[in-house]
């Protein structure tokens, strides 16, 4: 179930979507330091996390649905986002060397088709990183984020999803430990609940982060062919033409 863009660019600039945004953020860096010379794209709603790699990395795009929409994003810069069908995106084989999948995966309605092309476009040893809404969190509970819509996993389910689709997953990291209030007290609390949850509540998380990485052996394929049954039908009974002994008049003979 994908949800509206405009109600995902709401809440980002609420107080809490932008603690929010600040602590992701935090972990996306932590996990990719460093994307010089590196080709991104953003697949989903992933442009509050994006900026921060505009300058360093060598290209950065984004691929919005068309069930959740697109707005036009940088504002400050000509454009960077298409919108797109997940399931067919419109880039070549081999061509991305990162995707950030953020409010994508737990959304889509048809999963295992999406990670099939971002395994087609992701270049040998490209790396993918999923941020989906943790099953155990409490965000997931909570329909006042966008991380309480759509499909919420666990780590095991994240995982095993990912390996089913030529995926090896490498690392795994935890963000937004706090409860989803908005109170403004609750949320200058926030970084502090994440230094001590991060640690020894990391069940509890609000969302589970994911870094996979491409395998060129075992790959499948974009899209599955159903071989049709073959139809033979019985051929007609050809008329076996009669021979005819060719008669020469008596009165002509030699």
């Amino acid at each position: 179930m994908w949800q509206d863009v405009v109600d995902l660019r709401d809440f980002y600039r609420t107080e809490l979507g932008k603690v929010a945004r600040q602590l992701l953020r935090a972990r996306i860096r932590a996990m990719w330091p460093d994307l010089q010379g590196q080709s991104l794209l953003g697949l989903g709603y992933a442009t509050p996390y994006l900026r921060q790699f505009m300058g360093e990395a060598e290209r950065v795009l984004a691929a919005m649905p068309a069930a959740q929409g697109v707005l036009p994003w940088p504002g400050d810069a000509p454009g960077v986002v298409t919108l797109t069908d997940e399931t067919e995106l419109p880039f070549q084989d081999y061509s991305i060397d990162r995707v950030l999948m953020v409010h994508a995966l737990e959304a889509g309605d048809h999963q295992s088709d999406m990670l099939r092309e971002v395994w087609r476009i992701l270049s040998g040893g490209g790396r993918v990183l999923v941020v989906v809404p943790n099953r155990r969190g409490p965000w997931s509970h909570s329909d006042k984020t966008p991380f309480g819509f759509g499909q919420p996993f666990t780590t095991g389910q994240a995982t095993r999803l990912l390996r089913q689709h030529s995926f090896t997953p490498l690392r795994v990291d935890r963000a937004l430990f706090f409860w989803p209030f908005r109170w403004r007290t609750w949320l200058r609390t926030a970084p502090g609940w994440e230094r001590i949850s991060l640690r020894w509540l990391q069940a509890f998380s609000g969302v589970i982060v994911i870094e996979a990485t491409k395998q060129l052996y075992g790959a499948v394929p974009t899209k599955q062919v159903r071989k049709r049954a073959r139809i033979t039908l019985p051929l007609p009974q050809q008329a076996v033409p009669t021979a005819r002994r060719l008669c020469v008049p008596e009165d002509q003979g030699a």
